[in-house]
Parts: structure tokens; sequence; C-alpha cells
């Protein structure tokens, strides 16, 4: 069973989340910020990591930096964003490889991309 990290600071979008995914066959980890995330990190391997965009502590920008350049971590990473700059965001984040997706999303269509790109993770290897 897949293993996502969630790193969302707020609650109840957290919560749904990890309902939506758990009740789709993956396990979850839940981080309330981009700092309590990496915690986990240091004691659990994941196969996905989800993050918003704007968390206090750390924010999901800082979160994929240090994730990818300190960590070495290179997993999915779908990152959450209400900003409407998307363009401008994807231009800075191409570098380290990651999903934007935008707020207010819809949980069953989440999941499907979710699924999807797990599928082309396994399948690169």
């Amino acid at each position: 069973m897949p293993t996502i990290l969630i790193a969302e600071d707020e609650a109840h979008i957290l919560r749904v989340l990890a309902i939506w995914l758990n009740r789709h066959g993956y396990d979850v980890l839940e981080a309330p910020n981009g700092a309590a995330a990496l915690e986990l990190l240091d004691h659990k391997t994941v196969d996905m990591i989800i993050s918003d965009m704007n968390m206090p502590v750390m924010d999901g920008l800082e979160l994929v930096k240090t994730i990818r350049e300190e960590r070495g971590i290179n997993v999915p990473f779908l990152l959450l964003t209400a900003r409407c700059d998307h363009d401008q965001l994807a231009k800075r984040m191409e570098a380290y490889h990651i999903h934007l997706y935008p707020k207010p999303f819809v949980p069953s269509r989440l999941v499907a991309d979710i699924d999807s790109l797990l599928s082309e993770a396994k399948a690169w290897g």
C-alpha cells in the first residue's frame, strides 16, 4: 500500500484528504506544516508528498526545495495552491519537478490524478 505524506495547515482540508486517500487504499502521514513533514521524513519513507503552498513555519516552496536539494528525495510532489499566478509559480518550480494543483479541488478528481502520478512514477522506476 503506497504511503502519502500530506503537509497542510488547514485541519479540515488535511482531514478530507486523509479520508479520501485512506478510502482509496493509501496510507497517509499527516503534518500541519513543512517542518513537521521533514520530521516525519526522518523516520518514514513515502511514495508521494502533497503539500499546501502557504503554511506557517515552512511553506510548500521551502519544503520542496529542502526535500529535493538537501535530502535528495525524488518522489512525486503535488503542491496545492490557491494562488492565481500558476504560470509564474510553475516556472519557479520547474527544476523541482512538482505538480501544481489548484485549490479548491474536487477530492475524487484529486485522487484520480494521484493514482495517475504514482502509476507514472512506478513505470519510470
